[in-house]
């Protein structure tokens, strides 16, 4: 099915472009979570992320980040989607991104977590 959402069209777009002309797998694996189907996609929480993260390293969650939980880490969240709470949590302790910035901001994926609900 195709994608309807112009800026999730374009996160795709430029992860692929980013793994085919550069191989860089990570963007290709990101590519392929944000192609499946939004119902098949669980919410992250801030309780997971803290859980399963440590200080200073980036976590891309290929869909929603949710409130619930709190988070003690500094740590950078880079996400499709938040929810209000979840933003405002995480900007709290650490600081909230899309994709489309990481992508930008680390072309290679150096020291990235990707999460999932």
């Amino acid at each position: 099915m195709e994608k309807t959402n112009p800026v999730l069209k374009k996160t795709i777009s430029k992860a692929e472009e980013k793994c085919r002309k550069k191989g860089i797998g990570i963007w290709g694996d990101v590519a392929q979570r944000l192609k499946k189907s939004r119902r098949n996609k669980k919410a992250v929480n801030i309780a997971k992320i803290n859980r399963h993260s440590e200080d200073g390293e980036t976590v891309l969650v290929p869909g929603k980040v949710t409130g619930y939980g709190t988070l003690d880490k500094k740590i950078t969240v880079a996400a499709f989607g938040f929810s209000g709470k979840a933003k405002q949590k995480i900007n709290e302790a650490g600081e909230t991104i899309s994709i489309l910035d990481l992508l930008d901001k680390n072309p290679k994926g150096k020291n990235v977590r990707i999460l999932e609900g």
